[in-house]
């Protein structure tokens, strides 16, 4: 009898090695599922991550597209309109060195100024009086007037680019 309780002692042993490995299969099969869950759960967490980050993107990528885009069109408007002033400067002072136009200034008569008043045919001789000038000087005025009309339209570029960026 000794043998058969040393089988079945041994049978025992076996089995409760059999169910211990079972058992620790069975742990280890539970925490495969938990750990895959866990990947997944962090897979989808890194997706609408990732889904975020690229819309924020694209938005700022259409916000940057439309500044400059913007910006171009103001660029436009400024250089036609720096162009047609440029026009209109050299047009007046080409009239001004034909001799199409004159400039001249007008005089108060109380300044004491003794110049004469002048008729022309067809004007009336109580009106204002005028002083022609010197060719050379309408030059300089006209200079000086093209250089301030310059001044302001690059001045009204730069307040349009600053109210566009800091939108």
């Amino acid at each position: 009898m000794g043998s058969l309780s040393s089988y079945r002692l041994l049978g025992f042993l076996l089995l409760l090695a059999v169910s211990a490995g079972i058992a620790w299969q069975v742990q280890a099969w539970r925490y495969g599922l938990q750990l895959e869950h866990q990947e997944a759960l962090h897979a989808e967490i890194l997706s609408q991550q990732n889904e975020a980050a690229v819309r924020q993107h694209k938005a700022e990528q259409d916000k940057r597209l439309a500044l400059e885009q913007q910006l171009s069109a103001s660029d436009q408007q400024h250089t036609r309109e720096l162009s047609d002033a440029q026009r209109d400067q050299a047009h007046l002072r080409d009239r001004l060195a034909n001799a199409d136009v004159r400039l001249s200034v007008l005089l108060d008569p109380n300044d004491g100024c003794p110049m004469p008043a002048t008729t022309t045919p067809g004007s009336v001789v109580h009106a204002a009086t005028r002083a022609r000038l010197d060719p050379a000087h309408a030059q300089r005025i006209i200079g000086i007037t093209d250089d301030g009309d310059n001044a302001l339209i690059a001045l009204r570029a730069c307040q349009a680019y600053v109210r566009a960026v800091a939108r």
